[in-house]
């Protein structure tokens, strides 16, 4: 009980972060590209309480980490009309690309805060399990999310790169997305897709981080 208590305190500020500026980046990209609705309803917006939803963000993945050991869960979606994009068919894939890349900005900051607290000479375990935790998080939220499966970010990607006939019907999958994803989880398919694509996200950012790491030997 003790460990799931210190797990909650550290994975907290990761987990409420790489959530919250994933779907403040949807929605900044949409107003980018001309969709004002998010910005227009306030989801464009660095308050986590805009995005946070109570039974996919809280209790799914309460419950899946208490039952199987992993914690999968989705926010609320930013409103977004494709249609006022001034290139939906285009622009709608670079909005969906905006969340997780945000999240890989954000594993590249904590890693970085993580250098930094070794290279001041900061010990206290707490902190250190924290920016870890931060970067783990946040390869995960890239990773997940652009697994080709809407409404996945990288579903909505791969509908828009699909011929319009084929990806209107690729997209009739949505409602049924989140199962299927579950489903993945449950029978260990996914781990073929996370662990490969984690694996090359964390050698590129630590190639990146390289610079810094160089202090550290």
């Amino acid at each position: 009980m003790n460990e799931m208590i210190q797990n909650i305190a550290v994975f907290a500020l990761p987990v409420i972060f790489a959530i919250t500026l994933h779907e403040a980046a949807h929605a900044y990209a949409a107003k980018y590209f001309g969709d004002n609705t998010a910005y227009a309803m306030g989801r464009m917006s660095l308050n986590p309480l805009k995005h946070i939803d109570l039974f996919g963000t809280i209790i799914i993945p309460i419950v899946l980490y208490l039952s199987i050991g992993i914690a999968f869960g989705y926010a609320r979606p930013v409103p977004i009309d494709f249609s006022r994009l001034r290139n939906p068919r285009k622009q709608s894939a670079y909005v969906a690309l905006a969340g997780p890349l945000a999240n890989f900005a954000m594993a590249f900051g904590w890693l970085v805060l993580g250098i930094l607290l070794r290279l001041v000479g900061v010990q206290e375990d707490f902190f250190l399990a924290m920016a870890q935790a931060g970067v783990w998080t946040n390869i995960l939220f890239f990773v997940l999310n652009l697994l080709p499966i809407p409404p996945l970010d990288g579903g909505r990607i791969l509908t828009s790169m699909l011929p319009p006939r084929l990806g209107y019907k690729y997209a009739r999958i949505e409602p049924y997305g989140f199962f299927i994803v579950l489903a993945l989880i449950y029978f260990n398919i996914l781990a073929f897709w996370v662990a490969p694509l984690s694996t090359l996200t964390d050698y590129v950012l630590h190639k990146l981080a390289s610079p810094l790491t160089f202090f550290l030997n």
